[in-house]
């Protein structure tokens, strides 16, 4: 890669045997490419997925995530056990495309960028997107219509297709363990969070997209449901209120502000004015998700300050269900 000379580790966290055949796909399309000189699998706490794993590959890294359950200690985990000095990350229901490693890292020989992010398009399941607009796309993980078209500083990256410095990752503390999904808890921000606290420890350090590095990531039908769209809001609206008390509003939403004065709202014009062709359905959805995270964030706000102020996204969301119940 043009003299490239560090080594790149590519790190697959799983915890479910219900995405066996996803997470073989997401190995082999890493396995095949020339600049992965590594491979790490992180089972999070599912020993008969991991029994799966150590019979399935013999030169693939696979260990037990050795902190506390949930994405946060699975991809610190892979961290410390990677020995490269790039660390991409590869979701278990995501395929990489063949020249997906190289062009995810090839950004990587300016020395101030520390972090480096991909696209992710949707592989929508049977029955399609339904009421999905391009703009709602960060509900199901993958990129939306309003993040640059090319090569870009941002805030922040996508989890499903990532890669960091891993020296920077070690003296940041790696993902914080109080952030992000649990399970099939649909919290997000770990990696927002991460991106911001590197660029506060350095304001010099720089956070790139590059949409060339491009990954298929497959929705599962329960995520083109109603239900799923209001709950997903909902928890950003959580883990956005958490993440502006830690790290302060202005990083925390300088992003998604421009997101809503101006992205959603001409989406839902566009929408309607194409009632004929499902557009009623998608801008009703836009408004839903917004409603939905604008009722999370409030709550979430409240709750935090219940919590003296200081309570992570966890916590936040862990009062907020058990007061639900």
């Amino acid at each position: 890669m043009n003299g490239w000379t560090q080594r790149v580790s590519v790190v697959v966290c799983a915890y479910t045997t219900r995405r066996w055949d996803d997470l073989q796909a997401s190995i082999e399309s890493v396995r095949a490419q020339p600049e992965a000189d590594e491979v790490v699998l992180v089972i999070d706490h599912a020993p008969e997925l991991l029994a799966l794993a150590l019979a399935r590959w013999d030169d693939v890294v696979i260990v037990e995530n050795a902190q506390r359950r949930g994405l946060s200690g699975a991809r610190n985990t892979g961290v410390l056990e990677a020995s490269g000095d790039v660390v991409a990350f590869l979701d278990d229901d995501a395929v990489a495309e063949p020249d997906w490693v190289r062009l995810l890292v090839e950004p990587f020989v300016d020395l101030d960028i520390v972090g480096v992010g991909g696209r992710a398009e949707p592989v929508w399941p049977v029955g399609g997107r339904r009421f999905y607009s391009d703009e709602l796309l960060w509900v199901v993980g993958c990129s939306y219509a309003g993040l640059p078209e090319g090569d870009a500083d941002v805030r922040n990256v996508l989890g499903c297709t990532m890669a960091f410095r891993r020296w920077d990752l070690v003296q940041a503390g790696g993902f914080d363990l109080d952030t992000g999904r649990v399970g099939r808890i649909p919290l997000g921000c770990e990696e927002t969070q991460l991106c911001i606290r590197l660029r506060q420890d350095d304001p010099d350090a720089r956070i790139v997209l590059r949409p060339a590095a491009l990954v298929q990531h497959r929705v599962t039908p329960d995520r083109v449901t109603w239900s799923y769209l209001l709950r997903r809001g909902f928890f950003e609206g959580v883990s956005k209120a958490a993440l502006a008390r830690e790290l302060g509003r202005e990083d925390s939403l300088s992003t998604e502000s421009h997101y809503l004065s101006r992205t959603l709202p001409g989406a839902v014009l566009r929408e309607l004015g194409l009632a004929g062709r499902g557009g009623l359905r998608r801008a009703a959805a836009i408004v839903a998700c917004v409603a939905a995270t604008v009722a999370g964030w409030a709550l979430g706000t409240v709750a935090g300050a219940r919590l003296g102020g200081a309570g992570s996204i966890a916590a936040t969301a862990d009062l907020l269900e058990r007061a639900g119940r």
